[in-house]
């Protein structure tokens, strides 16, 4: 019987179907639209992200919250006569910083925990010594200022003062006194606005009067502490038990040690660094925002933002994956349905959801392990299954556990993570047009039957 005139084209169609250059493309065209399902993975991420954020934002504003401090300032009230008859006065806060400020602060911390978050917590003892020279004052007052010096008094500022563990307490000429609550020494438009604290001084703050003032606070925070540089030129010793702090701020220290039991950190800010007059009205206390001297209590590994990061990379992960059981099936002679990568590509989309719920847990580190581990185990089996052979399935363990562990190496490295990745990319690649060298990408994919390929021709294409 003669052959149909359509048989030829249908056997021309079905090895294109099978050609392994179109299946490579169609592998390629599965990676991306694995990529869609990443970004649910990415919303259920920042969706926890953001109930973490609102825990620790409950649990850190009850301890006290982020704190700033303030140092001891010389707060002076002056009027400026009005210049209508029965006008009122102008009224006003003269404000002189002492000429030199040293700041020491040790640091204790704990973790505080609400179900599967924590809340690193301090308790701060902070001894703010100030000397003041007065030579000169006022040398900034506004035109026809009138200050009164017997209402003197002495000024020190919080950013949260429900963080008050104890009274604060002021030491001059070995008399103490007892911080009380006090008026707003900023202006308006201070982005920094405090709590303020103070103490009268008549007796201390006298013109061209030089005297010196220790001030001693106890307060209870969380995240982290900061220091406004409040001297002409202020020195800043910071002690902790916390392991991994982060030092931020308008200036670095200039000494630091960092190690498992704790740190130690000391900034030195001479005045033409600081950048702000040594006395003024209000808006010389407002400018102070710019000088933070800070400490953040910082998680090593934050499982949200390492889980966002991995989530990043997932098309190039999936391409991977992809590429390695192409290579499989390219080497080992069996077809792989589009179905089966598909499969592939769901499993390394729920390694992601593994990976958050463990790291919530116990820890990112412990949570890729566990979780990385049943995946690579997950594929390997998967890939024994696909090509019925345990050799493939041990390649498959050999390779998967690679790319795992370069995914692990890629989220830890920061820094270099873009170098590396580009590499060993590079390295992927390579490989796999290495192991497909000797392929003929217009041959059709063998089906897998135990027929050799001569033996499953049907007809010769015309």
């Amino acid at each position: 019987m003669d052959q149909p005139p359509t048989s030829s084209l249908t056997v021309q169609l079905r090895n294109l179907s099978r050609s392994m250059g179109l299946k490579l493309l169609v592998v390629c065209a599965l990676a991306l639209f694995m990529t869609i399902p990443s970004l649910f993975v990415d919303s259920v991420v920042e969706e926890r992200n953001l109930r973490a954020k609102g825990v620790i934002d409950e649990i850190s504003g009850r301890a006290g919250g982020q704190q700033i401090f303030l140092g001891p300032s010389l707060s002076i009230p002056y009027s400026i006569p009005s210049p209508y008859k029965g006008g009122a006065p102008a009224l006003g806060a003269y404000v002189v910083f002492p000429a030199k400020g040293d700041a020491s602060i040790k640091v204790r911390t704990e973790e505080r925990r609400r179900s599967l978050f924590k809340v690193p917590v301090y308790q701060a003892d902070v001894k703010f010594d100030a000397a003041f020279d007065l030579t000169g004052v006022p040398a900034a007052a506004p035109a026809g200022a009138e200050l009164d010096w017997t209402r003197a008094r002495i000024v020190v500022g919080v950013s949260d003062a429900r963080g008050a563990l104890a009274d604060g307490t002021l030491t001059a000429n070995g008399k103490t006194r007892t911080f009380a609550p006090a008026e707003n020494v900023t202006d308006a438009n201070a982005r920094l606005p405090l709590a303020y604290f103070d103490v009268s001084v008549p007796d201390l703050a006298k013109p061209n009067a030089t005297f010196s003032v220790d001030a001693n606070l106890r307060f209870s925070g969380a995240q982290r502490l900061a220091v406004l540089a409040y001297g002409k030129s202020t020195h800043l010793a910071v002690e902790g038990d916390w392991p991994s702090p982060g030092f931020d701020g308008s200036f670095l220290p200039v000494k630091r040690t960092v190690s498992p039991q704790g740190f130690t950190a000391e900034w030195s800010i001479p005045f033409i660094a600081r950048g702000i007059p040594a006395e003024g009205t209000t808006t010389a206390v407002s400018a102070l925002d710019r000088t933070a001297l800070g400490v953040s209590f910082v998680e090593v590994a934050d499982p949200y933002q390492s889980v966002s990061r991995s989530l990043k990379y997932a098309l190039l992960f999936i391409g991977l994956l992809f590429l390695s059981y192409f290579v499989f099936e390219a080497t080992a002679g069996k077809r792989v349905h589009p179905a089966q990568y598909v499969l592939v590509g769901v499993a390394h989309m729920i390694f992601y959801l593994l990976l958050l719920a463990l790291a919530e847990r116990i820890g990112f580190d412990w949570g890729f392990l566990a979780a990385g581990g049943a995946t690579v185990l997950l594929l390997s089996a998967n890939a024994q299954w696909i090509f019925a052979s345990r050799v493939q399935g041990l390649r498959a363990l050999f390779v998967f556990s690679l790319l795992y562990f370069f995914i692990y190496l890629l989220l830890r490295l920061e820094d270099n993570a873009l170098l590396v990745g580009a590499v060993a990319s590079f390295l992927a690649i390579a490989a796999v047009m290495y192991f497909t060298r000797n392929i003929d990408w217009y041959s059709s994919i063998p089906s897998g039957s135990s027929r050799p390929p001569e033996a499953a021709e049907e007809t010769p294409i015309t």
